[in-house]
């Protein structure tokens, strides 16, 4: 049996210890035990109907044992997309022995519930700017096996893989190396990869195809998949671009972006980004408790490398300590250590550019197509033609092109002092904005002749 830890959080969010709380004295409440799978249910159902105005649950399929992949949405407008509010998921529990991402997820839903209705300015901030979604468990079916071990018996792989003995993290589409067999071609593409029909032809288990289901239906910026084992976080690519190498650092082409990212993270972790060297008896070398995925280890079919690869979407894995599946004296630390990481990563989907790619009546166009001048991964508009863009500081050139449209283009200045906010950029088709030119218009400008602007529709 279990023994019930109980922390009582006051407002904003400050711990308090017992004998300073007086009746009067609002506070978040939260059991720090763990939960089967039908208390998780519960316990996820009871805290969206608390805050019904910010929070809905919805399942995006079952297991393959029938459990439901149930995700708890948090929005000042839940179910719906609003224009221009970045998407953000995050999910636990893919190994089904690895509980402790589980366990953190649960306990933010409640954090994120209990702290809006308290006026925590900071979550109401939060939730009111961004719509968060939570897959607490991707693997029911494995963590229904591990936990019926325990914290004591369960050993490094039992409950990894779901109930038809896939592993989840190898069973998405090898987008990586379709990308790395065409990567001589000239016009090859490094996103929006189609999967290939002899994907369908595997074994898909059906909690990949609900999460990839998922992932397609929703205009997600970023996302964070927790894992444990070690003490880390990895960024894509997860697949070496020299497959026989175990070790070889392969970027992406949005390599900037994902150190920004994991190192958000890592920084705001209690411990993580303290030693570089060694942990859990692994030695590998990571700066600041980040670390390239395939210079970590490498494999093929990750979730990681298909949400970049097939959308929009900039994951990335945080491995949460070397025990996985830690005793339950160890959950109440263990969120100190987190929740301010858990905070600050969901915070950071405001940096970056965002903006509406508009028609000549004010139209939003869906599809269209967001490209950054030296970076070689455009990212596609959504239903209403807005989109967001997560770029370091500096200054960008963006691109808008779409189907039967003109290419409009704009120059935008990131500040350093922008951590947590967007910079705004629409692109109107109609010509509004500035239109990059091609290498002839200086020709005519010096000659005094009125440049034929009627052959910029054509570029």
């Amino acid at each position: 049996s279990y023994s019930a830890v109980f922390c009582f959080l006051g407002f904003n969010g400050q711990e308090l210890a017992f004998s300073s709380l007086s009746p009067e004295e609002p506070s978040t409440i939260i059991q720090f035990t763990y939960t089967s799978n039908h208390q998780m249910y519960s316990l996820l159902k009871r805290t969206a109907a608390k805050c019904s105005h910010i929070s809905q649950v919805y399942s995006i399929g079952r297991s393959v044992e029938g459990r439901d992949l149930l995700v708890i949405e948090f929005s000042n407008n839940p179910g719906q997309h609003e224009l221009l509010e970045p998407e953000i998921k995050l999910l636990g529990n893919m190994h089904g022995n690895e509980v402790l991402g589980r366990q953190l997820l649960v306990y933010l839903a409640q954090y994120l519930c209990s702290e809006y209705m308290l006026g925590n300015q900071r979550i109401q901030t939060l939730i009111n700017t961004t719509r968060i979604h939570i897959l607490a468990s991707m693997n029911p079916d494995g963590y229904e096996l591990a936990a019926s071990e325990g914290h004591l018996l369960n050993g490094w792989t039992n409950g990894r893989t779901n109930a038809e003995n896939i592993d989840l993290n190898r069973n998405f589409p090898d987008l990586t190396s379709v990308l790395y067999r065409n990567r001589r071609s000239r016009h090859y593409r490094t996103d929006h990869i189609p999967i290939p029909d002899a994907y369908w032809f595997g074994k898909v288990a059906p909690e990949t195809y609900a999460v990839m289901k998922w992932i397609r239906s929703l205009p997600f910026v970023q996302s964070a998949s927790l894992h444990g084992g070690e003490l880390v976080v990895s960024y894509p690519f997860d697949y070496s671009r020299h497959p026989q190498e175990e070790r070889m650092f392969s970027p992406t082409p949005d390599e900037q972006a994902f150190k920004q990212l994991a190192r958000t993270y890592a920084d705001a972790h209690a411990t993580m980004s303290n030693n570089d060297t060694e942990r859990c008896g692994a030695s590998f070398y990571r700066t600041r408790g980040i670390i390239n995925g395939a210079l970590w280890y490498s494999f093929a079919g990750g979730m990681s490398d298909f949400n970049y690869l097939h959308t929009n979407c900039l994951e990335i894995t945080v491995e949460l300590g070397c025990d996985k599946f830690p005793s339950e004296a160890e959950l109440y630390p263990e969120w100190k250590r987190n929740k301010e990481a858990l905070l600050s990563f969901m915070e950071s989907v405001h940096r970056g550019i965002k903006g509406v790619v508009k028609d000549m009546d004010g139209n939003g166009i869906k599809g269209a197509t967001i490209a950054v001048r030296g970076i070689r991964k455009d990212v596609t508009t959504a239903e209403d033609g807005d989109y967001w863009r997560l770029l370091n500081p500096g200054t960008h050139i963006l691109t808008a092109t779409a189907k039967g449209y003109s290419k409009v283009s704009k120059r935008i200045y990131l500040p350093h002092n922008m951590d947590k906010s967007y910079s705004r950029a629409d692109l109107n088709e109609a010509g509004v904005e500035r239109q990059e030119k091609p290498w002839w218009w200086n020709y005519f400008s010096q000659s005094g002749i009125s440049p034929p602007t009627w052959l910029l529709r054509n570029i």
